[in-house]
């Protein structure tokens, strides 16, 4: 096991800064598709003024054709009006093309 204190005062000695980011979606868009990560771990690290971020987490593959535009506050908002779970909400807001009110009418 790697001994936390150490390796911070590590980094400090070499000039290393790690920042945690409190992300609750990465999307990194490719030609073809995107990849999208759900409550990733991210870290900015800055190292001699060189900004670098680090990526945890296991990306899902989307076709950018077919996925529709809507938010995490789209997502919410279905989850606390229809009380259903994050994947839920998710689901019904992609199977009626980001619309919030069609999305709760269809679970309810």
């Amino acid at each position: 096991m790697i001994n936390q204190k150490a390796l911070a005062g590590a980094m400090k000695r070499m000039g290393i800064q790690q920042v945690e980011l409190d992300a609750e979606e990465v999307v990194i868009r490719l030609k073809e598709y995107d990849l999208v990560f759900t409550n990733p771990q991210v870290a900015k690290i800055n190292m001699m003024g060189q900004e670098t971020y680090q990526l945890l987490g296991t990306p899902q593959k989307r076709s950018r054709e077919t996925v529709p535009e809507f938010t995490t506050e789209d997502v919410k908002t279905v989850m606390e009006q229809a009380h259903v779970d994050e994947a839920a909400a998710r689901n019904a807001l992609q199977k009626t093309k980001g619309d919030i009110a069609q999305a709760i009418l269809s679970i309810s």
